[in-house]
């Protein structure tokens, strides 16, 4: 059976993944926090993938969640 320290260790072992959407915004939104419309147009596509990927790697955080859950039933 698996130990919680070494789910801990694996865990720690997954890669920090740095997501588009986040770099994207920072380009699209003006220094007063409103959006730049110009610039969602020029980027429209980039934003368009950028969204999709962070689409997946939420539907992804989500089943090794409930897969966490699922394990975590076992321990005792």
């Amino acid at each position: 059976m698996m130990e919680v320290a070494d789910l801990v260790r694996i865990l720690r072992q997954v890669p920090e993944k740095r997501l588009r959407l986040f770099d994207l915004c920072r380009v699209l939104v003006r220094e007063d926090g409103t959006i730049d419309g110009e610039k969602v147009a020029f980027y429209s596509s980039e934003l368009t993938e950028a969204t999709k990927e962070a689409e997946q790697y939420s539907r992804q955080t989500q089943e090794a969640v409930k897969c966490l859950k699922k394990l975590a039933r076992f321990w005792p």
